[in-house]
């Protein structure tokens, strides 16, 4: 009876997880659409306003561009900040008019907001990164792409967004959640030359990292949704995340070149299209037995505590850059017990989240993630992190670290340490801006 019972709760929490994934995907998707339409509307109704200022508005333009040219600010001067975005995030250009990044990449054109996969690993991210700035083909390396089973080339960036970065050119980078862990993993490859026909890089190519929520040592969120414990690099067969994976799979597979524009998971090197692998190759994926999810170079594996593990153990914290972390919770304790920091000053889709992750208990009957681990540590988060993962690297090993309660305190930089600053909000469910 107990047993019915606890199994019937947890196909409830299933079903309810699921609702709510999907109606938010949908309302993001639903409010890129509704802007995209405003702005047409707006600009066929206004066109004959606009064409009867167009002397006025080339004056302006005209103006400006002298102004521009007289106040140039050389590459030297002004190190370009890059926005690095986490899971299911989305690049400039993707989804209309919305923007990942509250529209920072609209104040300022050295603000650079790249479209990376949205669900690729780790590792394959970095690698998109390097080259999104370089310029060039994506280059994935042989020996990954055999082991994964995905071809070692990518899409090619025709103009490096910023093709001068080098040793003497840096870059400020900011990454939010799992974002924070693929610079971490770019700066190693530049410490390693890991890039062919790029022998002069170093880690003094990235000047700064700023941590927004940072997914540094993995969360139990993955297990959550589905993530085996005892077997990160797998899913459980009934969960959220195999309702991701059939989705991700059907989308990839039906290839609609206009949609995939609009919003794209970044599995195009899998080479999932139905042009490609036909009905028999979708059923094998379907099945498990190929593409990312089977060979598990995909994000959630990496966002596991062991799988953070696993890159932290290659991962280092350089003497020579600076590091910046904010980390974020929503709960506090009461009587003893984890819970939400509120329940009006928490979106209602995220108090679920925040409740589970602060109630998670690893499994008895399963060897814990690493030695000295304890639930207690891992309560408080935000919803989709837990707070102790965000603050800096510390699993397995133990990167130099401040936490900082004020900017007085920090004061003068010192590099190769991570400045931790705590708050108590959330920086994962963002609101889309409404349509302009």
């Amino acid at each position: 009876m107990i047993r019915w019972w606890t199994s019937a709760l947890q196909l409830t929490e299933l079903f309810v997880s699921t609702v709510v994934h999907l109606l938010y995907g949908l309302y993001i998707f639903s409010t890129a659409l509704a802007g995209d339409l405003s702005q047409v509307m707006n600009e066929w109704f206004f066109k004959a306003n606009v064409n009867g200022v167009v002397k006025e508005e080339e004056t302006k333009e005209i103006l400006t561009a002298t102004a521009t040219a007289a106040t140039e600010t050389s590459v030297d001067d002004l190190p370009p900040i890059v926005l690095v975005h986490g899971i299911f995030g989305f690049g400039k250009g993707k989804l209309g008019g919305l923007s990942y990044f509250a529209g920072a990449e609209e104040k300022d054109e050295r603000v650079l907001v790249p479209d990376l996969g949205s669900l690729t690993s780790i590792y394959d991210r970095a690698r998109e990164l390097f080259y999104y700035l370089k310029g060039g083909q994506v280059d994935y390396g042989e020996e990954h792409s055999k082991a994964y089973g995905h071809s070692q080339f990518g899409r090619t960036y025709e103009q490096g967004h910023y093709p001068e970065w080098d040793e003497d050119h840096p870059i400020h980078f900011v990454g939010h959640s799992a974002g924070a862990q693929v610079v971490r993993v770019l700066q190693q490859m530049l410490a390693d030359k890991a890039f062919n026909g790029y022998e002069s890089t170093s880690d003094k190519w990235v000047l700064s990292i700023t941590s927004l929520s940072g997914a540094f040592n993995g969360t139990t969120r993955t297990y959550l949704d589905g993530m085996q414990p005892e077997d990160w690099r797998n899913m459980k067969p009934i969960c959220l995340l195999q309702f991701c994976r059939l989705g991700t799979i059907i989308y990839d597979w039906l290839d609609i070149p206009w949609l995939k524009a609009y919003y794209n998971f970044g599995f195009d090197h899998f080479n999932m299209s139905w042009k490609k692998i036909g009905i028999f190759g979708l059923i094998d994926c379907l099945l498990g037995n190929a593409g990312p999810f089977a060979s598990g170079d995909w994000i959630l594996p990496d966002l596991t505590i062991q799988g953070s593990m696993q890159l932290n153990c290659h991962l280092q914290t350089f003497p020579d850059t600076y590091y910046f972390s904010y980390a974020t919770k929503r709960t506090r304790r009461i009587f003893g017990i984890k819970v939400p920091s509120s329940i009006f000053g928490i979106h209602p889709l995220l108090f679920i989240r925040v409740l589970q992750m602060s109630q998670w208990r690893h499994p008895p009957d399963v060897s814990p993630p690493y030695k000295g681990y304890r639930d207690e540590d891992w309560q408080d988060n935000d919803g989709a992190l837990n707070t102790i993962s965000m603050t800096h690297p510390h699993i397995p090993v133990e990167h130099p670290s401040q936490f900082v309660g004020h900017d007085s305190e920090c004061q003068p930089l010192q590099p190769g340490i991570w400045l931790v600053i705590a708050l108590s909000i959330s920086l994962y469910w963002i609101e889309p801006p409404l349509p302009t």
